[in-house]
């Protein structure tokens, strides 16, 4: 099968660019599925590699875990554990000098514990010294009375002290809803920068309170109308290091946490991970799975281009054939020509498939191109899909070798 020039071939070329097509189309959609999928598997994976704590605790439901105080302090009294780091995330209202009230995330920690379990680029973003009073959180907490001398004290981003032109040493009223007369005045002591995963911004904005007083303004501390004692949304635990990179030792840490808290979920980042490597092998597989319709529309498609091509060739064939050219022969010429046009879809798929994604990364919505500029395009991944479209390819030259060995020598020569 030659790649001709002139108006008698003109019919042959557009078949070969339609058959080409084909197969670009047909392999573009895996290539899509597969690097943006893997590439969002990946991103999560390293979130959990490169995270400050090795294992978290949480409970069912919103802010599910009781005894906050009390169970962290336990934790702390494990062997290898570092720190541990309790977490309450909640909205609250801001009310900046002249503004009027506003929304921002809140995140309530225990001062001395929350920088140690951040991962490296997330503990850039704080002083080594968070200023909110006192930090250990215990004397405003009182036993689980809250009836301590409270820390008004507050962190916010840096987005939002340039927002509303707040200054370190400002007074800043917060409250658990927009009515300004139950806010608490706040002194801002100092600012953090707001990464786009940090506390779930909202435009960068947030705020960073002690454990105690997120409590009190959301009605999670304790009292009459109280809906859960001393609550918070997990536990994160960071251990030693030599415990951290040992798998045994940091199960050991894990089961000794679990026995303490029976009714919680307590799970390492080690098994997160192998959770989240398996499920993305059964993605891969499913997005496979997926585009092995267009793959067969595309090898059929394959399949009838060569099959029209040797009947196009009948007496081409019959004639070599009387002149004793072996069988084989015109069944290598097939099938190299098969390879040839499977290659060219396969290179067309691929540069397409790439093209469309990083379109995607660039015009797509948010949520689209984030996960887009995750992409990665893992070369033996994409090569396999190359060579397993090549070698279905020989199923379609082996249609079209079967036609063509089949033709009546004395019939074609007619």
């Amino acid at each position: 099968m030659r790649w001709g020039y002139g108006s008698s071939l003109r019919h042959l070329r557009l078949q070969q660019v339609l058959a080409i097509a084909a197969v670009g189309t047909a392999v573009a959609l895996p290539v899509v599925l597969v690097s943006v999928g893997g590439g969002v598997a990946a991103h999560e994976l390293a979130g959990l590699e490169n995270a400050g704590y090795q294992i978290v605790v949480s409970a069912a439901g919103a802010h599910g875990i009781v005894d906050s105080h009390n169970l962290t302090d336990r934790i702390r009294a494990i062997a290898s554990v570092a720190a541990a780091s309790p977490t309450l995330s909640l909205t609250v209202d801001v009310f900046p000098s002249g503004g009027s009230p506003t929304a921002v995330p809140a995140e309530g920690v225990i001062p001395d514990q929350f920088p140690a379990t951040l991962p490296p680029e997330e503990r850039d973003l704080f002083p080594s010294v968070l200023r909110l009073g006192d930090p250990t959180d215990a004397v405003h907490f009182d036993n689980g009375t809250y009836a301590g001398p409270a820390s008004n004290d507050v962190m916010i981003s840096t987005a939002l002290a340039a927002a509303h032109g707040i200054a370190n040493g400002t007074t800043l009223l917060i409250g658990g809803s927009d009515n300004r007369s139950q806010a608490v005045a706040y002194i801002v002591t100092g600012s953090f920068g707001a990464a786009s995963s940090l506390l779930g911004p909202v435009e960068g904005s947030a705020v960073l309170l002690p454990l105690s007083n997120l409590q009190v303004l959301g009605g999670l501390a304790t009292g009459p109308d109280a809906f859960q004692h001393d609550a918070s949304d997990t536990i994160e635990v960071s251990v030693t290091g030599g415990s951290s990179v040992d798998p045994a030792a940091l199960a050991q840490v894990r089961a000794q946490i679990q026995s303490l808290v029976p009714f919680y979920a307590v799970t390492s980042l080690g098994q997160e991970a192998q959770q989240l490597e398996s499920a993305s092998g059964v993605l891969t597989g499913f997005y496979l799975a997926l585009s092995s319709v267009g793959l067969t529309v595309g090898l059929l498609f394959l399949a009838l281009v060569l099959v029209r091509r040797v009947e196009s060739d009948r007496r081409s064939i019959g004639i070599r054939r009387a002149l004793g050219l072996p069988a084989g022969s015109i069944a290598r010429e097939i099938v190299l020509d098969g390879i040839r046009l499977a290659l060219l879809g396969a290179a067309v798929g691929v540069i397409g498939g790439y093209v469309l994604v990083e379109a995607l990364a660039a015009w797509g919505s948010s949520g689209v191109r984030l996960a887009a500029q995750w992409a990665r395009f893992d070369p033996v991944t994409i090569g396999a899909i190359v060579v397993g479209i090549v070698a279905l390819s020989l199923l379609a030259s082996g249609v079209a070798t079967r036609v063509a060995l089949r033709i009546e020598i004395t019939e074609a020569l007619r």
